[in-house]
């Protein structure tokens, strides 16, 4: 069942993609199947992402051939963690090792609001061979020019952004003059709201080449009996859920090979 993705027509264009932001094992192949390169492996898309469980990373690892970046995210909230919390992600990096994962994404910052440098290096060591991307913590940060200097000199590969704004395409002029600061030193990602309807104007305006999309839909529930007087969770809708949709994997994908094609 790995469905697997080497005929991607994204697959030997260097570093133009789509990462998407997957939910589990299924969306994670959903991803593979629409042709995205990689995915950011996560649970709680709601909070914006927390660490998946054992399972869905393995499972992923074993059976796909897509890259498996799983996010290291205790919660949801702030990036400012404690002495526990960043020993769970110590444990998580670990694991992610262990299995041979791609890479890993993680995100702290200090409470000024600061890249926490040094905490970042400590995990960036441990994670070693694997390398590490930066969330959008990035966004949160209180001086994204020398945010994104401090990543580079910790060796982060890429750092996901929205250009701290709510979305992409609203942050698409400070995500532009991010690409041009980081000048082919680490890849700019845009992420937050990417979809069909703006992503080629995400291309045209930042000069970006990866993007980042959970490229999402619901999924009704097959069950019969429902019971709408009690809720388990805070979920308005508990007889639906999310899970990357191929369909739309594949629309992005088309659109980033177009223009791919269109420069070549």
């Amino acid at each position: 069942m790995n469905g697997r993705n080497s005929g991607s027509p994204l697959a030997a264009a260097g570093s133009w993609g789509l990462e998407v932001c997957a939910n589990g094992y299924e969306s994670a192949l959903n991803a593979q199947i629409g042709g995205a390169k990689r995915v950011e492996l996560c649970d709680n898309l709601a909070e914006g992402g927390t660490t998946p469980g054992y399972g869905q990373i393995a499972l992923s690892k074993k059976n796909l051939t897509i890259e498996i970046w799983p996010i290291i995210r205790p919660r949801g909230g702030d990036f400012l963690y404690s002495d526990f919390e960043f020993d769970l992600m110590k444990e998580d990096i670990k694991l992610c090792k262990s299995i041979n994962c791609d890479g890993i994404v993680f995100g702290i910052l200090k409470a000024d609001g600061s890249i926490d440098k040094s905490r970042c290096a400590e995990l960036i060591e441990l994670a070693k061979p694997l390398p590490v991307a930066f969330h959008r913590a990035f966004d949160m940060s209180n001086n994204m020019e020398k945010a994104l200097e401090d990543l580079i000199d910790l060796g982060i590969v890429r750092v996901l952004s929205s250009g701290g704004a709510s979305s992409a395409i609203d942050g698409a002029e400070k995500l532009a003059n991010l690409v041009r600061q980081a000048d082919g030193r680490i890849s700019i990602m845009p992420g937050a709201g990417v979809n069909e309807s703006n992503i080629a104007k995400l291309i045209a305006k930042t000069g970006a080449k990866e993007f980042h999309a959970s490229a999402k839909a619901f999924v009704v529930s097959k069950m019969e009996f429902r019971n709408t007087t009690t809720k388990m969770g805070s979920i308005d809708d508990e007889y639906q859920y999310e899970l990357t949709s191929v369909e739309k994997v594949k629309g992005l994908v088309k659109i980033i090979t177009d223009n791919l094609n269109q420069n070549a």
